[in-house]
């Protein structure tokens, strides 16, 4: 009985390691697979749709939502601090919440308790992103059943799903910019 437990974390942490593939160059869905079956890069299967009714908490321990944040373009990340990939991308992406054009909710997908999001946060130097928290796994179960970590989605102003990003991505990059002014949220790349 404890094989199965062990397998599907091993299933996990080898889904959490891809690496992103640079979009195509129309910046239309990747579909190549990788080893694993999954497929990296940017997708747009959900174009168009509103974001799941999921709740999270916040730094303070209060529920949100997705929609709450509607009115401005909005980047969620799912994240977990036990997740190479995401960990990397987290400076990127706090510099980018930094820049004021998009608000950025990474979620953390960690099931600890809210101090240990915060206190990893600090231990990265992580300043401007704030410390959402998702420890029973419900926005991540409710955007799908393919989710791996780290996946990002962008929702324009009027709460709209624009695209997924699955994998690491330098969110300060040029390609980013790309991406993100498809919402009308493009900081300057560097």
């Amino acid at each position: 009985m404890r094989i199965l437990p062990i397998a599907a974390a091993a299933l996990l942490i080898t889904a959490c390691q891809q690496k992103a593939e640079a979009p195509t160059a129309a910046n239309e869905t990747a579909n190549a697979a990788d080893d694993t079956g999954g497929v990296k890069g940017v997708h747009r299967d959900n174009a168009g749709k509103l974001p799941p009714d999921a709740p999270f908490t916040d730094g303070a321990g209060k529920t949100v939502r997705i929609a709450d944040f509607k009115g401005k373009p909005v980047l969620v990340n799912l994240w977990a601090s036990w997740c190479a990939p995401c960990v990397k991308e987290l400076p990127t992406l706090d510099k980018l919440a930094s820049s004021g054009k998009i608000e950025v909710l990474a979620v953390s997908q960690d099931t600890g308790p809210q101090a240990s999001v915060v206190a990893f946060l600090k231990e990265h130097k992580i300043a401007t992103l704030k410390p959402y928290h998702d420890e029973k796994m419900g926005l991540s179960g409710a955007l799908g059943p393919d989710v791996v970590l780290p996946t990002s989605i962008l929702f324009d102003g009027n709460g709209k799903e624009v695209w997924r990003y699955v994998g690491d991505l330098d969110w300060t990059s040029a390609e980013a910019a790309k991406l993100l002014a498809e919402a009308g949220a493009a900081p300057s790349a560097g």
